[in-house]
């Protein structure tokens, strides 16, 4: 048996990682651009979508001030990775919603992909949805329409969220994720779009997918990360 299938091994590792996620985070040197357009955000309230590539889900909880921004939910996969993820981020302070906004994953969907567009658009009427747009399985980098949905339904604004830090463990994983070291430099670069009136879903995911990436090379390059 895999060890995350595990509950008890599974509650451990995720209550480790997510004091090893708050130790390095508050010891990383940030830096933060463009952070005007997530403030304005923050301050006007209500819903909003926050994206992120799923490479960075383990930097994610560093992008969001608890203490002015909206309360904040997590969409993480129904998978038992994903269910490990949950418990780490939750020890974060950002509780999930289970399933995917992909909408190429067949098994995903019927398990519990509807429902979980029905509790995002039910938490993006009073705050944050966190999503991973080129989760649970990839492509890397290549953005589904279940994001763009949620943004044309829910009219909530998107925060595209690039995320980075030097040093940084590279994990093997299909989209050679990242996870934070201490005493490092750390970056944050924010983007903000809305769904544009008429646009077809799959155009939005092209463009979106191209912006998320640029505020994500951004980042890199602010800590001298190598892309890739």
């Amino acid at each position: 048996m895999r060890p995350l299938r595990n509950p008890l091994i599974q509650a451990v590792l995720a209550w480790t990682l997510a004091q090893w996620m708050r130790f390095c985070f508050a010891t990383i040197r940030w830096t933060h651009e463009n952070e005007a357009v997530a403030e304005k955000v923050w301050a006007d309230g209500g819903g909003v979508l926050c994206a992120f590539w799923h490479s960075r889900i383990g930097l994610s909880p560093a992008c969001w001030p608890l203490d002015r921004a909206q309360p904040a939910k997590a969409l993480i996969s129904l998978s038992p990775d994903g269910q490990f993820i949950a418990r780490a981020v939750a020890r974060q302070g950002f509780p999930a919603i289970r399933g995917s906004s992909s909408n190429k994953d067949k098994a995903d969907r019927a398990k519990g992909g509807s429902q979980a567009l029905r509790d995002g658009l039910r938490q993006l009427k009073i705050g944050a949805l966190a999503i991973t747009p080129d989760g649970p399985r990839g492509p890397m980098r290549e953005m589904a329409e279940g994001m763009p949905l949620l943004a044309k339904l829910s009219k909530a604004p998107v925060l595209f969220i690039g995320l980075s830090c030097n040093p940084a463990i590279r994990l093997r994983s299909w989209d050679r994720a990242l996870l934070p070291l201490p005493f490092g430099r750390g970056a944050i670069v924010w983007d903000v779009d809305r769904y544009p009136e008429g646009a077809e879903l799959a155009d939005v995911a092209r463009a979106w997918a191209g912006r998320l990436t640029a505020v994500e090379a951004a980042a890199d390059a602010l800590v001298g990360l190598e892309r890739v």
